[in-house]
């Protein structure tokens, strides 16, 4: 392996370390007791899902425009391999990534919402890890926790 590919395989494990941060930071407020930030646990679902997507567009050396639309991450997956099109309903997450953030744009994010907003990303996190895995790719498993 030269040294570009050990810097992409870097960058790779970059994207996935802070996805895995965002599905960890969801998952933990979900379990929260009091005043559980939904909105939040939906943005950082989002998150998730956006970074899995660009870490495997990283992979394939795809330069991708700066985005939080899931639906147009997976069409620019779409042209590199076929499993995208199995996480299609992820493209409801993009409504997170802007419109819990702000004041004056922010919607209401349910219980449900919130844990559905998981299971997506988990199901990304799922497609993209072992389609990397398929494809050569060692991913580092963070072990500073």
């Amino acid at each position: 392996m030269n040294a570009i590919e050990n810097e992409i395989l870097r960058k790779v494990n970059i994207w996935i370390a802070f996805a895995e941060e965002d599905l960890r930071m969801a998952q933990y407020a979900i379990t929260m007791k009091n005043f559980i930030p939904y909105r939040l646990i939906a943005f950082h679902a989002q998150q998730c899902a956006e970074k899995y997507l660009k870490a495997y567009l990283v992979f394939k050396g795809v330069d991708f425009p700066y985005t939080h639309d899931i639906f147009r991450l997976l069409e620019l997956c779409a042209e590199h391999g076929n499993w995208a099109g199995t996480i299609e309903e992820a493209k409801r997450l993009t409504l997170y990534a802007i419109t819990t953030r702000y004041p004056g744009t922010e919607d209401k994010v349910t219980r449900e919402e919130a844990l559905n907003a998981i299971n997506l990303a988990s199901r990304v996190r799922q497609v993209v890890r072992s389609t990397l895995a398929e494809e050569g790719m060692i991913i580092e498993e963070d072990t500073s926790q």
